[in-house]
């Protein structure tokens, strides 16, 4: 279908839960970034439940520069989802995520919208430095190299969310209906031509980052399950070996018996051996079990992915996309 006339070059995407000391350097920096640098383009802030006046200060902005268009969702539906709410309402013929707290820089947002330039579907921003924990960045690099062995697609190494998408990836992005969204693993399996750009990401700007131990383990276990079987066949596997030598200890232990029945001292050692190492297998096994039918239990639900609050230069009933948005409240 041919584009609209008055769709954006370029529209930015950026989730945002409390970040009211972020919001004005971020529209300040990224402003001044894509000045000169993309004609017609358009800020769309997704306002994931904030408990601070992130709100009244994207209206304040948007007063100022109708370029900044927000989405106030009902309440914190989590950060893909917040992204996924941005794709639907964007317009533009290439389409930027980037993080509201300032750790994605806006300065290098022309870098990437330049490669797009180039012919690729897809540029993404991959963290060359991350000015992190020891902590954080351990979990991180164990977790990119883990979801590289065991997904089903090839999912780049340190790469988040910070990229420039063309409409096509974007619409696409859009029609899957999946709730346990991993974005970047989705990105991966669309395809296109892809490719990536390092950077420094630097520390965040104000206080500590809000995704923790607990959004972290949500977030690598969405990747995981959403883009591999290799879970559930490490439990056949296992399975299947654990049997094999419970056969072989058996015919050991009778054949020694009949040997030597002097071998065996009375006592339940080897039974509360064999029991301990049955059972926490048998509870891993229920515990990988219950993270696919889990997943399953949210998809058949059929509840929509976010409910919208209220928006701030945007259309509520508009449908750019290939799916439908979020009910209006």
């Amino acid at each position: 279908m041919p584009a609209p006339p008055d769709r954006p070059d370029l529209s930015v995407v950026i989730p945002s839960y409390d970040e009211e000391p972020n919001i004005r350097p971020l529209h300040e920096r990224l402003t001044a970034a894509l000045r000169g640098v993309v004609g017609n383009y358009e800020i769309i802030v997704v306002e994931n439940g904030s408990r601070d006046r992130s709100w009244a200060i994207l209206q304040e902005l948007h007063r100022g520069d109708p370029r900044l268009k927000a989405v106030r969702l009902s309440r914190n539906f989590g950060y893909q989802i917040a992204v996924t709410a941005g794709l639907h309402f964007s317009r533009g013929r290439a389409v930027a995520v980037m993080d509201g707290d300032l750790q994605d820089p806006p300065e290098f947002l022309p870098a990437l919208y330049a490669r797009y330039q180039e012919g690729f579907e897809v540029v993404y921003g991959i963290r060359a430095v991350r000015e992190e924990t020891l902590f954080r960045k351990l979990a991180f690099k164990l977790f990119y190299r883990l979801f590289r062995f065991t997904a089903n697609v090839r999912v780049p190494l340190d790469a988040g969310d910070f990229c420039v998408m063309d409409r096509r990836v974007v619409d696409a992005l859009c029609s899957m209906p999946e709730r346990s969204r991993f974005l970047r693993g989705l990105r991966a399996w669309s395809g296109f031509r892809q490719t990536g750009l390092p950077y420094r990401r630097p520390a965040r700007a104000q206080e500590r980052s809000k995704f923790g131990l607990g959004g972290m383990l949500s977030l690598a276990m969405d990747g995981l399950v959403g883009f591999s079987m290799v879970p559930l066949r490490l439990i056949t596997i296992a399975g299947v070996a654990s049997s094999v030598l419970a056969l072989v200890g058996i015919v050991v232990n009778v054949v020694l018996k009949i040997i030597s029945p002097s071998l065996f001292l009375p006592g339940f050692t080897q039974l509360n051996a064999v029991i301990l190492l049955i059972g926490g297998f048998l509870f891993l096994a229920l515990g990988v079990l219950g993270e696919y039918v889990g997943r399953i239990y949210e998809e058949v639900k059929g509840r929509p992915l976010y409910l919208i609050f209220q928006t701030c230069g945007i259309d509520p009933c508009r449908d750019e996309s290939t799916k439908d948005p979020g009910p209006i409240l």
